[in-house]
């Protein structure tokens, strides 16, 4: 997968949202970012849900979403995972208020409305678009040529 390439996968039901997230979540590395864009009701916290838990080793982890907290952190083994919906934020100034430069590029962020990040978003970050289809949701990868590498048996 390059910046110019994407894949888009049919996500029928929950169970298939989840099974994906816990692929992508068993690759994540320090410094990931991965950004959920779609519009309300799309499915980036589900998505975002079910990665969490995975990431976690957790299915029942308590993963509220962060639409008034704006961020909820997760630990696990010395890292950190960065839960962010930007959605009520102005732009990149708000989110840098917020702390998210210094965990952009050492953390995991997971990062929904990642439009509000303008200037600031990371070149390198895998960039999920989710959307209602006929039956269910679908998702939109695309990013740069190492995720593919990482992602490809998530992603087939």
């Amino acid at each position: 997968m390059s910046v110019d390439h994407t894949i888009t996968l049919a996500l029928p039901d929950e169970a298939q949202t989840a099974r994906l997230a816990a692929c992508v979540a068993a690759r994540l590395q320090p410094g990931d970012t991965l950004l959920l864009s779609g519009p309300i009701g799309a499915g980036k916290t589900s998505f975002a849900r079910a990665l969490i838990r995975a990431w976690c080793g957790n299915p029942v982890e308590p993963v509220p979403s962060p639409t008034f907290t704006l961020v909820q952190t997760y630990e696990m083994a010395g890292q950190t995972l960065w839960h962010c919906d930007l959605y009520r934020l102005a732009g990149p100034d708000d989110a840098l208020e917020l702390g998210l430069d210094e965990a952009l590029g050492r953390d995991i962020c997971v990062i929904e409305w990642p439009d509000r990040l303008g200037r600031i978003a990371p070149a390198q970050a895998l960039r999920l678009e989710l959307a209602a289809c006929a039956q269910g949701h679908c998702l939109t990868a695309s990013g740069p040529a190492p995720w593919a590498d990482r992602l490809g048996a998530c992603l087939a």
